[in-house]
C-alpha cells in the first residue's frame, strides 16, 4: 500500500526537488550579478526531469561512493542537472554574463510553477486522504 501511495507522488516529489534547484542556481545568478568574470548558469528542466523519472531519482540517479562509512555523504544533484551556461545576450566588460532582466524573470517563473506544483500535490494529497477514509 505505501510503495502505491509513493509511487503515486513521486512524479510530484521530482518536480519539486528539481524546481528547488533550478532556484538555487537561478538565485545563484543573481547573487553574482556584479562579480568580474561570473557566467550565469541553468538547466533545461524538461530533460532534467525526464531524466529523473527514468532514473527513478530527482539527482539523476547518480550518487558518490563512500569508501569508508565515516566519510561524509555528498550531493551529486549539480551534477547530474547538466548545469549550463547562458549565452549572454549583452556580454560586459569584466566577463560576467548575468542578465538581471532574464534571470528575475526566470526566478519569478519558476516560483510560479514551484507554487503549482505545490498546489497540485496538495489536491492530490487530499484526494487521495478522501478515497481512504470511510464514508
Amino acid at each position: 500500500m505505501i510503495d502505491r501511495l509513493a509511487a503515486a507522488l513521486n512524479f510530484d516529489r521530482q518536480a519539486l526537488d528539481l524546481r528547488h534547484e533550478r532556484q538555487k542556481v537561478l538565485a545563484s545568478n543573481i547573487a553574482n550579478a556584479d562579480t568580474p568574470g561570473y557566467k550565469a548558469r541553468d538547466f533545461d528542466f524538461t530533460s532534467a526531469m525526464s531524466r529523473a523519472l527514468e532514473n527513478g531519482s530527482a539527482d539523476g540517479g547518480l550518487s558518490l561512493s563512500r569508501t569508508s562509512s565515516r566519510h561524509i555523504a555528498a550531493s551529486s544533484a549539480n551534477t547530474a542537472m547538466n548545469l549550463k551556461y547562458r549565452v549572454p545576450d549583452q556580454p560586459s566588460l569584466d566577463g560576467n554574463t548575468v542578465n538581471m532582466d532574464v534571470e528575475r524573470s526566470q526566478f519569478a517563473d519558476n516560483s510560479v510553477r514551484y507554487q503549482a506544483a505545490l498546489t497540485l500535490l496538495n489536491s492530490r494529497i487530499q484526494g487521495l486522504k478522501s478515497a481512504m477514509q470511510p464514508e
